[in-house]
């Protein structure tokens, strides 16, 4: 029997973060830091943000790296770790959600301010 990672999902979620986003890890071996993200992995509901959660990865050498050796980049941090930054007083703020213009504008909660 084998296991399935990813689960079939009927309606494709919404997330409170978007890449360049400017974002505040609540939890893990990083905690307190921030960074911009870089990608959002809606299947895994994880993101890899810049100068967080960085592993060593041990490479072979080939055509593109003829040297090889111990390369340290970015792991990809759950979603729920993370925090959005409020645009203006520049803390850890909750997002919500509302229409302007007939369109979805992300806002945060703290200072009522839109996120661009």
């Amino acid at each position: 029997m084998s296991k399935v990672k990813n689960t079939v999902r009927r309606f494709k979620p919404k997330v409170h973060i978007k890449k360049n986003d400017v974002v505040f890890v609540r939890a893990g071996d990083d905690k307190g830091k921030r960074g911009r993200v870089l990608e959002v992995i809606l299947e895994d509901m994880k993101a890899i943000v810049e100068g967080v959660n960085i592993v060593s990865k041990h490479t072979k050498p080939n055509a593109k790296n003829t040297q090889g050796g111990i390369v340290k980049k970015e792991a990809p941090v759950h979603i729920s770790k993370l925090m959005l930054l409020d645009p203006k007083g520049g803390k850890p703020t909750r997002a919500g959600r509302r229409t302007e213009d007939g369109r979805s504008v992300r806002y945060a909660k703290k200072s009522n301010e839109p996120i661009k």
